[in-house]
């Protein structure tokens, strides 16, 4: 599954899932873009550092994703866009009636929004290589529902009705477009979620892991990102040329039930 001579873009990709797709797309020979709204030193020594070790051209490229114009501009600035990964995402909880209209707002822009604006500008580029690989990071999250998160929800529905968009618009184009719907993946973000909740229900770390924050995956068990990495590298490849339009649920059961 060589990615070799390929150049992939991946929003929101410093750390967390975007991270682990983007090692796992070097790993396969890709050359990367990595991206997030911040523009700091070690972001660019980040991508210094993962082109070196994997022997590919790895770079940086601060862009806020909650613009219309940084989206467009991000792809424009990469130069040439083979493979696309649209992750760049934030979450906000409250009921609807009391949900803060700018986080409303600020949620449908990073985690949709931007999505439609990078492959308005990456389709050109891929239809001028004759190839190309969209791959949408929705979430369980995009096939189901939870009170709270309506932002969130309405959001990744949103990237799995645009992701089939867009492989109609490509079929027949060796062009894809797929959305991959992970449940809970264990990044920084969440393992330091672990300790609130561990002084919140009064239980110990697997017991808080198990039965609140895995409640809703049947496996008991989160996702890792090299999972949803090795899953976006499988989606980039040969062995998925006719599979588009489509969700993979990398969520432990969790849609199934």
């Amino acid at each position: 599954m060589t990615l070799k001579g390929k150049t992939a873009v991946v929003t929101g990709s410093n750390s967390g899932i975007g991270l682990g797709i983007v090692k796992a797309l070097v790993e396969a020979g890709a050359d990367v873009v990595l991206n997030s709204f911040t523009d700091r030193d070690e972001d660019h020594a980040l991508a210094e550092e993962i082109g070196k070790a994997h022997g590919v051209k790895a770079r940086y490229i601060a862009a806020d994703m909650s613009k219309g114009d940084d989206c467009r501009a991000l792809v424009t600035k990469a130069g040439s866009c083979d493979i696309l990964v649209n992750n760049a995402g934030i979450q906000h909880v409250a009921p609807i009636d009391e949900f803060p209209v700018d986080k409303w707002n600020m949620i449908l822009a990073i985690n949709l929004s931007s999505a439609f604006h990078t492959t308005a500008v990456a389709l050109p580029m891929m239809r001028k290589a004759g190839w190309g690989r969209i791959v949408n990071i929705a979430s369980a999250h995009g096939l189901t529902a939870s009170p709270f998160k309506s932002a969130y929800i309405a959001a990744k529905h949103g990237i799995v009705g645009l992701s089939k968009t867009t492989a109609l618009e490509t079929a027949g184009q060796s062009i894809t477009c797929n959305a991959i719907c992970p449940g809970y993946v264990l990044t920084p973000l969440v393992e330091a979620q672990i300790p609130d909740q561990m002084k919140t229900h009064n239980m110990g770390r697997d017991e808080v892991i198990k039965k609140v924050m895995l409640d809703r995956q049947p496996s008991r068990e989160f996702a890792t990102v090299e999972q949803i990495g090795g899953t976006t590298v499988f989606l980039c490849s040969e062995s998925a040329a006719q599979i588009t339009g489509t969700t993979i649920s990398v969520d432990g059961g969790w849609t199934a039930m």
